[in-house]
């Protein structure tokens, strides 16, 4: 069967699944899903039409070619709890100091800088929202980013920054290059 053909089977099993109203009467949709269900498994195309037309997973990132993901986690080297709250803390706290006084500066509609319950939300208007919290588990400060999406760093001895070991990134660097690309003002985060 022709790739337009199964595009044209998964649009009437979507149409079926996310519309009651195209059927007068709900057995007759649901007899209508069943041939096209059965159907679409004799042609080996998938059912579900997200399942097709999204992919669960990310993008693979533009990683270096000798990477291989992210570097083992050494874990004589994790931090203790309290050592990680002083040091999370701490950078959640400077952080948002110096992104209110950002905000003086780019004078941009919806900026807001909130900090409640350990989390830290700044709001870009309709540029997006970024969000960062600790995670004491994994001793790890997650972030969510308009722009890159989400992000894990754990404090990394040797540079005495937080890293996102899958692509190296530097937390303050990414938010400097981001907050810069978003707004048109550079920051000086770290």
């Amino acid at each position: 069967m022709t790739m337009a053909s199964r595009l044209t089977l998964l649009r009437r099993i979507s149409k079926l699944l996310l519309s009651p109203s195209l059927s007068p009467s709900p057995p007759l949709r649901s007899s209508r899903l069943l041939f096209l269900l059965r159907n679409a498994s004799r042609i080996n195309v998938s059912p579900w039409p997200l399942a097709s037309s999204r992919s669960f997973c990310s993008d693979p990132l533009n990683l270096p070619q000798d990477s291989q993901g992210p570097a083992p986690i050494d874990y004589r080297s994790v931090l203790p709890e309290d050592e990680f709250h002083r040091i999370a803390n701490s950078t959640i706290h400077d952080l948002q100091e110096k992104l209110e006084e950002y905000g003086d500066i780019v004078d941009m509609d919806g900026f807001d800088v909130d900090y409640g319950n350990e989390v830290l939300t700044l709001k870009l208007g309709a540029l997006g929202t970024y969000v960062m919290n600790k995670q004491t588990p994994n001793r790890q400060i997650w972030l969510s980013s308009p722009i890159s999406g989400p992000s894990r760093f754990d404090w990394d001895h040797d540079t005495q920054a937080w890293v996102y070991r899958r692509t190296k990134a530097n937390l303050f660097k990414l938010l400097e290059s981001e907050l810069e690309q978003l707004c048109g003002e550079p920051v000086n985060l770290s």
